[in-house]
């Protein structure tokens, strides 16, 4: 990328004040220049101007950030589209990346940061937050990397098929008790309080 080279950004944000704050500091980069902004995917999804990098909130009235990316790839196949939210949930990022977004960023980073973030998917790179690219990353460990034993990961497995603990007992060769203990652990490892979070949990870290 040459220095006079000029990328065009839109932005969709219904917050006023972020959509305002975040056009004004953006548009004070030499080489970044705000074509649109506005609160909602169906209003940028009218606009026929080209763009080179959408900056796109998850929370939306109406068609919400996650259900646009697709509409906006079919309508600008080219588009690089940059996730810009507050949401840090693993399972949200891969959803984002699956549907063709090429950036996550979340609205605590600086402007400068963003930039950053929007030079590097028009130079053809991908760019994330590093809380987020650390889950990434962490999605890939294998399960001996997790804090719950082999054991407990059994009794989680069975969990997620629905098995009560005295089924679990009976299939694992122990007592109700035991079974207990293990659960008791694995609410505490993975700060859950119920057998629906810990396997929503486990699920979303790809424990099991």
């Amino acid at each position: 990328m040459t220095a006079l080279q000029t990328i065009r950004i839109g932005i969709v944000e219904d917050d006023g004040l972020i959509l305002k704050s975040l056009s004004q500091l953006l548009g004070m980069q030499e080489d970044l220049h705000i074509v649109h902004g506005h609160s909602s995917a169906e209003a940028m999804l009218k606009e026929d101007t080209e763009l080179d990098v959408l900056l796109l909130d998850i929370d939306l009235p109406g068609i919400n950030g996650l259900e646009a990316i697709p509409r906006f790839l079919e309508k600008h196949p080219e588009l690089n589209i940059i996730m810009l939210t507050v949401h840090e949930e693993s399972q949200l990022v891969f959803e984002a990346l699956k549907l063709g977004a090429v950036g996550y960023l979340l609205k605590s980073n600086s402007s400068d940061r963003i930039a950053w973030g929007v030079r590097e998917v028009f130079e053809g790179g991908s760019t994330m937050s590093p809380s987020i690219a650390r889950k990434v990353i962490g999605s890939f460990r294998p399960v001996s990397d997790t804090v719950l034993t082999k054991r407990e990961l059994e009794v989680l497995q069975k969990l997620e098929n629905g098995i009560n603990n005295k089924q679990i007992a009976e299939e694992l060769f122990v007592s109700s008790n035991t079974i207990k203990a293990h659960i008791k652990n694995i609410y505490r490892k993975l700060q859950v309080h119920s057998r629906a979070e810990a396997v929503s949990k486990a699920l979303k870290e790809r424990l099991i």
